[in-house]
């Protein structure tokens, strides 16, 4: 499906007229980036917006109410490498959540980090970490009547699918470049798997590829590669995080994948250096079932 917006729209322009008021939305890494705007525009549409942060968590919420004039933002604490504290935030989650979207994500680190759990970084942070999330919200976005889930991929999935029997490089080598493509394939079967296990609660998921933004995302990797005409904005990066989370243009929309505010084709070949399009591993319903499968187990 296609929109009336493109490359070069901004999350103003996407949420122009749209009326958030009594929505309640988490968005997680909200405390910079395209985080913070996605949250920001958000809120400037009227939801109450939670920010779930590693840091910096209340005064982020103040700065956004004070540019929106909206009250209703507020931050609560969430390491999602820590499965502890994903715990503690649904725990502590009460009520009905309109908008879970997904944002927090480390790209390319350098060398293989693993978690306390034995979790390779970029996987459980970009993926695992969301998963229990998400997983852990199901009643609250059932409450709803109508939730939405958006997962922020890359088009970086394109280089890896997900390697079930070596998710954590136990048993191939490390490279920065795999890990993280295959932690954004798995942010993309989340919204696969999401729609097909919950669509029949009203709780409907999309995956999406924000573009090339410079953020403190490429802060392992010395800065950003990409094209200079190929780059956004924050704002411009956040549209489509928008249009998903919050626009009736996509009401009924689910477990798909979309970049620049339309859906994207399934690729044929051999994806384009800094192309676009969705690899066809990463919205297959049977690859997206077995990892809902395995991450079950995994996060308990």
């Amino acid at each position: 499906m296609t929109t009336s917006f493109g490359f070069s729209s901004t999350t103003d322009d996407v949420l122009a007229g749209v009326d958030l008021t009594g929505r309640r939305a988490v968005v997680t890494g909200a405390s910079s980036g395209i985080g913070f705007e996605t949250a920001r525009a958000l809120a400037a549409a009227g939801a109450e917006v939670v920010l779930a942060v590693r840091r910096d968590g209340p005064a982020t919420a103040a700065l956004i109410t004070e540019r929106t004039g909206n009250p209703l933002v507020t931050a609560r604490p969430l390491d999602l490498a820590v499965p502890s504290s994903v715990a503690a935030f649904v725990r502590d989650w009460t009520g009905p959540l309109h908008v879970l979207v997904n944002n927090a994500g480390i790209m390319a680190l350098q060398e293989l980090q693993l978690t306390a759990e034995g979790h390779e970084l970029q996987f459980a942070t970009n993926f695992l970490g969301h998963f229990a999330l998400t997983t852990g919200l199901r009643t609250a976005l059932a409450e709803a009547g109508g939730a939405r889930v958006v997962s922020l991929s890359s088009n970086a999935h394109h280089y890896s699918d997900v390697v079930h029997d070596d998710l954590a490089f136990a048993h191939r080598a490390y490279d920065p470049w795999l890990a993280y493509g295959q932690s954004k394939t798995a942010d993309v079967l989340l919204a696969v798997g999401a729609t097909a296990h919950w669509a029949d609660d009203g709780v409907l998921a999309n995956a999406v590829n924000p573009g090339a933004i410079p953020t403190g995302l490429q802060k392992h990797i010395g800065g950003m590669r990409t094209p200079v005409e190929k780059r956004k904005t924050v704002a411009q990066g956040a549209a489509t995080s928008v249009l998903l989370a919050a626009s009736p243009l996509v009401e009924g929309v689910g477990g798909r994948y979309f970049e620049d505010c339309a859906e994207s084709a399934v690729l044929t070949g051999p994806p384009e250096v800094f192309g676009g399009g969705v690899a066809a591993w990463a919205v297959d319903p049977a690859n997206a079932e077995r990892l809902w499968t395995t991450a079950t187990r995994l996060v308990g």
